[in-house]
């Protein structure tokens, strides 16, 4: 399944992903129904950054998650 494709099964993997990789305590921010498809790309760019960069500083996990937040219904 290519996550290029915007679904909501794809955006549960992404913030799934994105919750692995920023290591969230509090899940319930990344539950994917306080998501809109319409933010599929926002949430597919921080994702792409997040796998890309790899490892990340407690201010740049910080800054994804106030991001993440911003995005939110």
């Amino acid at each position: 399944m290519s996550l290029e494709v915007k679904s909501v099964e794809n955006m549960e993997i992404l913030l799934e992903e994105l919750a692995d990789k920023l290591q969230v305590v509090n899940r319930s921010i990344m539950d994917p129904e306080d998501y809109d498809l319409e933010k599929y790309d926002d949430l597919k760019f921080m994702y792409d950054i997040v796998a890309k960069k790899g490892k990340l500083s407690a201010s740049e996990t910080q800054a994804f998650i106030e991001e993440l937040s911003l995005i939110r219904k």
